[in-house]
């Protein structure tokens, strides 16, 4: 198999239990036959950012994996658990990284190890992850939200969760873990009747769909192209560092975030509209609002922005935004929700408080996205809240349209209908309707909990056994 560690480096994760982590990791690799044509293991540490500690085809001998793990340096930061998945899926597991094709039908496995509750979001991403054929292991320790690693997980989710109080207890899984990667592939053995993808899990496999269809209810057969956004619309500005740090290549990497986003938009006369404004010593309207009416012809103005370097106004470049991109004269809408997404690469050399606060004042749901040097109180200054939905960061320029599927989630105005429709809460369906979820939320979370009991007294009868 080709099996990929993600494991959390955040702060949260003391010294002496990242040590338990990697003794699991080495552990796990002690149980494996390692080696190009047998198992192929990476690892990828996560915080507030995503590094690479070593890829599938960087060894294949345990010694060179043990010393790779015992050199890793953790990141400190935050707890970024979807964008180490959307990394692990796109970069880690790719041919490219040392992977084998999919044609071959070697299992992909992720172990994510996490300690905390994610700052980002990980079901979608997950489940992308999943669709794409990899099978994920979600390993949660002390403050590790429950919910969140049964969001992450492969089915069955039993076989694939796991909880422990204390990173003491971490070596317990290492046999369990090795048990349940060890089984039959089913899906080697033939399609099983799924139309698009047949993925393997331990002793079954189920159907999944390529990306931008959706499983019919047969669960075999896909169909209907999803993924854009096509419900409602909204008014977007796009505010873009284009000082000297950035760099030309790095900004035309740039440049392509914002085609990918404007991609996944219903852009037309009486839908989305988006405009784009560039900034560095001083701002400049790339296009505004009501410049134009499809995306082909905005992804054509992106391409022929010139790169302005200098130095990084961001409190300037947001002062431009709230009284021009968004004044009627330059097209934004009345009704119609304002987004703002700022992307920067470094400290703003003026004063960003103000601003950041009355583009939130004046009704904009502010996003911000920083790469290298950005500084993240900043972002999350200039961030809607909750912060953890609208702030988003990156080491390297590279990896940043890993990003740009996380945004496009966040800003299709599906999900954010609940802050562009004006319904009356009082109307009598309404507080029906309210009442029936809140009961439903409430039996599932009972359901949950009676669930969540029992395993936890299995775990502590399976400890028991073992002392």
């Amino acid at each position: 198999m080709d099996l990929v560690f993600i494991i959390d480096s955040s702060r949260s994760v003391r010294p002496t239990e990242f040590e338990s982590m990697r003794k699991f990791m080495i552990d796990m690799i002690n149980s494996l036959e390692i080696g190009p044509t047998h198992t192929r293991v990476g690892v990828v540490q996560y915080s507030s950012q995503v590094q690479n500690v070593f890829s599938l085809k960087s060894y294949f001998t345990k010694a060179d994996m043990h010393k790779a793990i015992n050199d890793i340096i953790p990141l400190a930061q935050g707890t970024m658990t979807g964008l180490a998945i959307q990394y692990a899926m796109n970069v880690a597991f790719t041919v490219e990284e040392g992977a084998r094709p999919l044609a071959k039908r070697i299992p992909r496995v992720a172990v994510i190890v996490t300690d905390g509750r994610p700052q980002d979001r990980v079901t979608e991403v997950a489940a992308q992850a999943r669709e794409a054929q990899i099978e994920i292991y979600a390993v949660g320790v002390q403050r590790a939200d429950v919910n969140s690693l049964r969001a992450m997980a492969s089915t069955p989710i039993d076989d694939h969760v796991f909880y422990v109080e204390s990173f003491d207890l971490i070596q317990h899984f290492a046999i369990q873990f090795q048990d349940k990667l060890c089984v039959i592939d089913l899906c080697a053995q033939g399609n099983h009747g799924c139309e698009h993808l047949c993925v393997s899990s331990p002793g079954s496999y189920s159907c999944a769909c390529r990306s931008g269809y959706k499983l019919n209810n047969d669960k075999k057969t896909c169909s209907g192209k999803i993924g854009q956004c096509s419900t409602g619309y909204i008014d977007l500005v796009f505010v873009i560092d284009g000082s000297k740090s950035v760099r030309p290549q790095n900004f035309e990497l740039v440049k392509q975030f914002v085609i990918k986003i404007v991609d996944s938009l219903d852009v037309s006369a009486h839908g989305t509209h988006v405009g784009l404004v560039q900034y560095s010593s001083r701002v400049r309207t790339e296009f505004s609002l009501n410049q134009f009416k499809t995306a082909k012809d905005i992804s054509n103005a992106v391409r022929n922005i010139d790169y302005m370097e200098k130095g990084t106004m961001t409190g300037l470049a947001l002062k431009h935004m709230v009284e021009h991109s968004f004044s009627q004269q330059e097209g934004a809408r009345p009704n119609v929700p304002k987004i703002g997404l700022v992307f920067t690469d470094g400290r703003s050399q003026d004063d960003i408080s103000e601003w950041a606060k009355r583009a939130k004042e004046a009704g904009i749901t502010m996003y911000a996205v920083g790469v290298g040097k950005a500084v993240e109180d900043e972002l999350n200054e200039i961030a809607s809240d909750p912060v953890n939905k609208h702030s988003f960061y990156t080491a390297d320029f590279t990896t940043v349209n890993l990003i740009a599927e996380d945004l496009k989630l966040n800003i299709c105005p599906e999900e954010i209908k609940g802050e562009t429709e004006f319904k009356n809460p009082c109307d009598c369906e309404h507080l029906i309707s309210f009442q029936t979820n809140t009961l439903t939320t409430l039996g599932n979370l009972a359901e949950k909990l009676s669930q969540l009991t029992a395993r936890l007294e299995t775990l502590e009868n399976q400890l028991a056994d073992k002392k």
